[in-house]
């Protein structure tokens, strides 16, 4: 497989497989998602590292699949949505076959693409596939994850909350429309999930920032 060259600045965070990732990484860089972006990916690798401390896993693979479980987009809105990781797990499977790994570690990362997403609801079967869906969905939830809410929230153009009635007190919860709602329906609901001890400490810090955030937001409105 022949990649275009990748800066050393953004293969760096992927140490010590720079390597990798410079086949890798051109693969996923066609979208124009700020949500899920170069800086996501170094990010999940960031908390697949911290989580794999402490609960193991398979480094090289865990890496393959940070690098690669967004490799096709589909936007949050798309009826095929669901459908997104699944085709990604097909792509990969396709790249990492070129690059001569064995069936058996292409199966692996293929399952743990597959099984990251939340709209996929694909149980995760193996240390590696648990991981990754742990280390995606922690960058939904904190402080990172109420920034890419409102930007993801922007970028569907809804409002940033129902101004007669924020907290939907009056309402039902509609996070089409208004941002802030997307809390309660599904950020704060995330760390109930979470498939690694490690996973869910780290979780349950960030909920109790997200919900600290929105409690300093409502005395602003």
């Amino acid at each position: 497989m022949h990649s275009p060259t990748v800066s050393p600045e953004l293969l760096q965070p992927f140490s010590p497989f720079q390597a990798l990732a410079q086949e890798l990484l051109p693969l996923t860089l066609e979208g124009d998602d700020g949500s899920h972006d170069v800086a996501h990916l170094h990010r999940v690798w960031k908390n697949s590292r911290q989580i794999s401390h402490d609960e193991g896993g398979d480094q090289q693979i865990l890496c393959a699949a940070v690098l690669l479980h967004d490799c096709v987009a589909i936007e949050k809105n798309a009826p095929q949505r669901h459908l997104a990781s699944r085709m990604a797990a097909e792509k990969a499977s396709i790249a990492l076959a070129t690059l001569g790994w064995s069936n058996e570690d292409i199966n692996k990362t293929a399952h743990a693409i597959e099984a990251h997403s939340f709209s996929a609801a694909i149980p995760p079967q193996t240390l590696e596939a648990k991981i990754l869906q742990d280390a995606d969905r922690l960058d939904a939830i904190g402080m990172i994850g109420v920034a890419r809410c409102f930007y993801i929230g922007g970028r569907m153009r809804s409002a940033l909350y129902d101004a007669a009635d924020p907290l939907a007190q009056q309402r039902q919860y509609d996070d089409k429309r208004f941002t802030l709602d997307h809390f309660e329906t599904k950020l704060f609901k995330l760390q109930e999930g979470f498939q690694t001890a490690a996973g869910r400490r780290m979780a349950a810090l960030r909920t109790e920032r997200m919900r600290r955030f929105l409690s300093e937001l409502l005395e602003e409105v």
